[in-house]
Formats: structure tokens, C-alpha cells, sequence
């Protein structure tokens, strides 16, 4: 891979594991049973969570005004709306994202009653442009779009005989790829890349390759995706809360595939000044490439505990991912600056 580091290259074969496991909101058991078993064999002490989220929490050499970083495992993903009488799904999207992004999309139906899933395509009704004279115009939505079951199957009772009901859930084929120049592209970089790299930093303190200057909570959440993954279970001592998530890139962004992206304001308003300010500084300091800006369209962990009503000071940082909630790319340069101003930040003391 050029101009890439072997720990580079290992950060994204780690991240390209975690995208391979389906994890949509509300059906994240098992990669969160895997990072259980994981912190299991790390030695690691961890609380679960009554919503499944998991907490790690370490000591540092301030007991008494404490951390809180947030990644969270759970993606996009659908559920089966109904099944049609021509044995086709129709499905009910889960998170934020619009129908065009998931069209001619491998799937997985993980029906809940066997246990087992079964492949198919997102389409369009009206995909045959031989047969259809609106393939081209038809509105990509609820109504259009469909899930052909790789299956014999030509009937609703043809499907239920599978063990498909209307409420299983639907994830996407990640399609990974890791290029020799460095880029990573997959569904569901956000948020794998963070949650990749907290179990990174985890790892760092427990072999003692990082001393965390304040006690620090590590939170990896599962319900980010619609809206309140991380806005409860934060201990009293926290005064500083570090959302880890996606930097935004499109028209007007500051934001690039080859930096971190340490957001001053989204959706829920401004980020407090000081904890940017603090970022910034550490970037500069330590020569991390880093971009500051705004996503107007988007919220974090971070901004659900605020309107939670916490009182805390609250960030938000993350690597560069292009083409967000649908087929996203990073490159391993905007990784490693993410995980390197993490990690200076957790070495350094807060801000007044």
C-alpha cells in the first residue's frame, strides 16, 4: 500500500471487520457481543448497559473531574414494512438517509423467528426498462422501492414459510474495499472507524502505552443512529463529553478525507468553545492536520446528552468521511489524525 504505514493498514483491516458484521439499530447483539468477548480477553472491566450499550471506564491521574468518549455501533439499516402478495418486501428504513442510496444494494434479512438470514436486492418495482416506461423517472421511495428475495418465492405465504415476518431486520452488504492508496470504502464507516479506534486507545491504556490524565469513560453506544445513543448513563464526575463520529464532506465543507474534522457547530447548535479551542490547540501543538467546521444537517451522541439536560462541557471530533449514509469512503491520513489527536487528548489536562 503506498505511503502507508503497517499500523495504518492495520486500523483499516480493524475498521474493515467491523463494517462486515450487520449491526442496524436496534439488532446490534452480536458485534456487541464481540467487542464484549474482546474487552473480555483485554482484561478489560466494562458495565453493559439495560439499552446494550457498553461502558469502559478507566482510571487516570484525575479522579475527580472525569472524561466520556462516545462511538457508537449502530448503523442504517431497514426493517420489512410488509410482505407483498408477489412475494417481494417492502421495507421501513431505519436512521437517516434517502431511498437512492441503498438502491441495487445486496442485502440480509435476519429473520427473528429461526435465527437465520436470507440474502436478496434492494430495486426499484419498475427496475426493467423493457417492461417499465417509467424505470428511468419513477420516484425512488417507499412505494417504489422493494427487496427481491433470492429465494423461490412467488407468494406472501411463500415467504413466511422462510420464517420472514413484517419487523425483521434488514442490513446492507458493507462492500468493503481497502485501495493500495490508502482509501477505505464501505457502508457504515460511520461510526466503525471511531469505535475501531476507541478499542484502539483502549487497548493503549491497558498495555500502558497511554496514561490518561482524568478518569475516562468509554461508551460504545448503539442507538446514535435514531437519535439517543449516549444521553444517559454518564457518571456525575464527567465534566467533559467527547462525541467520536463522522466529520461531513460536501459543497461549503472545510472538511477532507485527509484530516481530522473537529466540529464547532451542527444541528443542535454551537460546541463549546473551550473544548474546540483545547482540540485545536493540541493539533497545533503536536502538527495533527485537522479541519474545523460545520455540519448543518446532523447530530451527535454529544448533542443528545445536552438535551438531556447534562451539564457538561461537550465536542465533537471524527475522521473525514465522504458521501455520508450511503456507500462512504475514508483514507487512512484523516484515520491516523483522528486517532492521533484522541490520543494526545487523553494524555492532556483539561482546560479551565
Amino acid at each position: 500500500m503506498k505511503g502507508i504505514s503497517d499500523k495504518s493498514k492495520e486500523r483499516l483491516e480493524r475498521i474493515a471487520c467491523l463494517t462486515a458484521i450487520p449491526s442496524p439499530t436496534g439488532f446490534t447483539q452480536d458485534i456487541l457481543d464481540r467487542i464484549e468477548s474482546k474487552l473480555q480477553d483485554l482484561a478489560v472491566p466494562y458495565q453493559k448497559s439495560a439499552k446494550g450499550g457498553l461502558l469502559v471506564s478507566l482510571p487516570g491521574k484525575d479522579a475527580l473531574s472525569h472524561r466520556y468518549l462516545t462511538a457508537h455501533i449502530d448503523t442504517l439499516g431497514a426493517m420489512v414494512r410488509k410482505i407483498k402478495d408477489n412475494g417481494r418486501l417492502k421495507i421501513d428504513l431505519i436512521g437517516g438517509f434517502i431511498f437512492n442510496a441503498i438502491e441495487g444494494e445486496n442485502c440480509l434479512i435476519h429473520s427473528l423467528n429461526t435465527g437465520q438470514s436470507y440474502s436478496g436486492t434492494i430495486l426499484m418495482h419498475q427496475t426493467s426498462v423493457h417492461v417499465y416506461k417509467d424505470a428511468k423517472t419513477a420516484e425512488r421511495n417507499q412505494d417504489n422501492i422493494e427487496i427481491r428475495l433470492d429465494e423461490q418465492v412467488q407468494q406472501a405465504e411463500d415467504v413466511r414459510q422462510l420464517g420472514i415476518e413484517v419487523g425483521d431486520f434488514i442490513s446492507f452488504d458493507p462492500r468493503v474495499v481497502i485501495t493500495e492508496s490508502g482509501f477505505i470504502k464501505s457502508r457504515h464507516l460511520d461510526d466503525k472507524v471511531s469505535v475501531a479506534l476507541l478499542l484502539e486507545l483502549i487497548e493503549d491504556v491497558q498495555a500502558g502505552r497511554l496514561n490518561l490524565a482524568h478518569s475516562t469513560h468509554f461508551y460504545i453506544s448503539n442507538n446514535e443512529e435514531i437519535g439517543y445513543g449516549g444521553n444517559s448513563n454518564i457518571p456525575s464526575e464527567v465534566v467533559e463529553y467527547l462525541a467520536v463520529d463522522m466529520g461531513a464532506l460536501g459543497d461549503d465543507q472545510a472538511s477532507d478525507e485527509y484530516t481530522v474534522s473537529i466540529c464547532a457547530k451542527d444541528g443542535s447548535g454551537p460546541y463549546h468553545v473551550g473544548l474546540r479551542q483545547h482540540l485545536v490547540s493540541l493539533c497545533q501543538e503536536y502538527q495533527i492536520p485537522y479541519q474545523v467546521d460545520i455540519y448543518p444537517y446532523y447530530t451527535s451522541d454529544a448533542s443528545a446528552a445536552m438535551r438531556a439536560g447534562h451539564d457538561l462541557r461537550h465536542g465533537l471530533l471524527g475522521a473525514g468521511i465522504e458521501a455520508s449514509h450511503a456507500y462512504e469512503r475514508t483514507h487512512a491520513k484523516s484515520v491516523d489524525a483522528t486517532y492521533q489527536l484522541l490520543f494526545e487528548y487523553l494524555r492532556s489536562p483539561m482546560e479551565d
